[in-house]
């Protein structure tokens, strides 16, 4: 790849439905450009963009894909993404780096899922947005148009059909509108000069069509992309707590991280792009959220796998990075003198969680390792370790994603893991008083230990001990009185019921009895200890179970669905609110209920739903179920 100036790339982020034939088309565009001869398949595992082992076995692009296509003296860099939607944080990442987009429509299937998640995507990153209706050997394009414009409105148009987009693009100048009225026309110039403007501003979306098998449409396709997507030199990228960064060639160096491969042979690539200045091999950095300094070595292009060494990036091109040793998907590269921070990526929050343990247990600790690098690559996941129930859990956006990164695991770092039952962390607490006395009293020959206690305890609002005593007379000494308080509190952490966390419990140390020689901290700590026990199960003990707060962001025809689905988490509704043309449904469902929630969402709204979740209390847990919590506990300690 030869080098080209500002003035002369484009960045484009390919969008659109799983199958609307994203891939195939990059195939088209290099082979119209006679990169490659022959027309990669998806389905053979030969494309340029889809070249990872995983992606090949499973017959669909997994991660974003830089696939420049050099046309007509433009340098097009394509950012490939996924159409499967538990990889929507890939073309969130794409489009932060200020990307134009391309939505792909199959003419064969018309406006489906993906489309419109596609749409409102590039609505949220106000990116300037094409259509292109793919496939039109097998569908109609006439169709596919009218049902663009039907779903995403009247700035939707064909660029085929010049007066009527006189008038619209006429809006997005005020020069072009006087020459638009004094004249009653525009000429080709400003007709070029005001569809530029709309595209830029997203007042116009074109519709372009093509077949990417047949090769019809390709070259047209290409040269209006060329001419109308705008130049990376056409805006400026925001930055945190400062001015917004032109793209200026000969501006400070300023490169933007947006994507991250961690491969176990060539180790860490970085996808990045030159936000302002000129990229050179050598060049010094500085990462601001480290603190760390990075020495740029390898710095090349890249066409799918393929590596070019690269002398010289100006500023608007993308470039790959070798092994950056301190830095991570949404970082800012700089000067250490000049901090500047590009707005992180707002990837998706996980919302679907698995328990999983390596299958030799000897291999958690490279189970972990091996996850760890595989999140760099892919920051919607995480892995985390439950303190309470002693599990790590695998949080991502849906079976798919979970699957694959497990697949992945395996096949880098030949860790085998294995999905377990998700446990919850109960809570105990009661719901009644009790007066209880707890005596410890042992003689073995020489000093005994001596500890005599009574204490009452009742439900409290403190979140987990409220610890008081009445004491008189002298009846314990008010030197072992913090040795109750630590044994009651050691009990706190496994209940008598299930073994698990005690909570909103009152105790009032109200009297006992010590002897001169025996009494010692640690007898009346277990003094304390045998109180506890007992007193709790005499004042009517109780499981808690972990309730969670969802918002449910759903169209409104979906929200009847939703509501009644509830039931079936044993959820509870509290409200809803409108938020654009979707409904957002407030609700209250146990934890234990909702551990495949976003699976049946998807199913329940044809994907089109979503929520986010977060802890609101703990609440009583319904008899039936908590018996059976209280007896796999019992014969789980039966079989130790």
């Amino acid at each position: 790849m030869k080098g080209y100036t500002s003035d002369k790339i484009r960045n484009i982020v390919l969008l659109g439905h799983q199958g609307s034939g994203k891939t195939t088309f990059l195939e088209a565009g290099l082979l119209n450009t006679k990169v490659i001869s022959r027309l990669g398949k998806v389905e053979d595992g030969n494309t340029v963009s889809d070249y990872e082992k995983m992606e090949i076995e499973k017959g669909f692009t997994i991660s974003q894909t830089i696939v420049p296509v050099e046309f007509n003296g433009v340098k097009l860099n394509f950012v490939d993404t996924p159409g499967f939607f538990d990889y929507s944080g890939e073309a969130r990442a794409a489009l932060s780096t200020g990307a134009a987009a391309i939505i792909f429509v199959d003419a064969s299937a018309g406006i489906q899922v993906g489309t419109e998640k596609a749409y409102e995507l590039v609505k949220e990153y106000n990116s300037p947005t094409f259509f292109v209706i793919n496939k039109t050997d097998k569908g109609s394009a006439d169709d596919t148009v009218a049902a663009i414009q039907d779903a995403f409105g009247s700035a939707c148009v064909t660029l085929d059909d010049r007066e009527a987009l006189e008038e619209a693009i006429a809006g997005a100048d005020e020069e072009l509108m006087e020459a638009y009225f004094e004249n009653g026309a525009l000429t080709d110039e400003q007709f070029t000069k005001g569809l530029g403007l709309g595209i830029g501003t997203g007042d116009v979306m074109p519709i372009l069509n093509c077949s990417s098998i047949t090769g019809d449409g390709i070259a047209d396709v290409l040269d209006q992309l060329c001419k109308y997507v705008p130049a990376p030199t056409a805006y400026e990228t925001p930055v945190v707590d400062g001015d917004a960064i032109k793209c200026d060639p000969n501006g400070e160096l300023v490169l933007y991280v947006f994507k991250t491969l961690a491969d176990p042979f060539l180790g860490k690539i970085s996808y990045a792009k030159v936000v302002s200045g000129t990229l050179k091999p050598g060049a010094d950095v500085y990462n601001h959220r480290t603190e760390k300094a990075e020495k740029l070595g390898s710095v090349f292009f890249v066409r799918g796998k393929n590596q070019e060494m690269a002398d010289s990036v100006p500023a608007g091109d993308f470039v790959a990075l070798g092994k950056l040793q301190n830095t991570k998907t949404g970082d800012t590269l700089c000067s250490k003198a000049k901090a500047i921070t590009i707005p992180a990526i707002d990837f998706p929050k996980p919302c679907y969680f698995v328990a999983v343990e390596a299958a030799d247990k000897n291999e958690d600790e490279k189970m972990a390792q091996g996850l760890i690098k595989l999140m760099e690559e892919d920051p919607t996941f995480v892995l985390e370790r439950n303190a309470e129930t002693h599990q790590s859990l695998l949080g991502g956006q849906g079976d798919m994603q979970l699957n694959i990164i497990k697949a992945k695991l395996k096949d880098r770092y030949k860790v085998d893991v294995v999905q377990v039952p998700q446990k919850i962390a109960y809570r105990e607490t009661i719901r009644g008083n009790s007066d209880v006395q707890g005596k410890h009293k042992k003689q073995s020959g020489g000093a005994g230990q001596y500890g005599d206690v009574h204490i009452r305890f009742s439900p409290s609002q403190e979140p987990g001990l409220e610890f008081s005593e009445e004491l008189f007379g002298g009846s314990v000494p008010k030197n072992y009185v913090p040795a109750v308080e630590k044994g009651l509190l050691e009990c706190m952490e496994k209940g008598p019921l299930a073994g698990c966390k005690v909570q909103n419990i009152k105790a009032v140390l109200y009297d006992g009895s010590y002897h001169e020689v025996d009494s010692n901290e640690v007898s009346f700590k277990i003094a304390a200890s045998l109180a506890f026990k007992k007193g709790i199960v005499e004042a009517n003990p109780v499981l808690l179970e972990p309730i969670m707060k969802l918002d449910i962001t759903v169209p409104s025809d979906y929200v009847g669905d939703v509501i009644g689905g509830l039931a079936g988490v044993r959820g509870q509704m509290l409200g809803q609110d409108q938020a654009g043309k979707n409904i957002v449904v407030h609700a209250e469902a146990p934890q234990s209920e909702l551990f495949d929630y976003a699976i049946k969402l998807r199913a329940m709204t044809q994907a089109r739903g979503s929520f986010t979740l977060e802890f609101s209390r703990y609440d009583v847990l319904q008899p039936n179920l908590a018996d059976k919590v209280i007896a796999d506990y019992k014969k789980s300690q039966e079989e130790k």
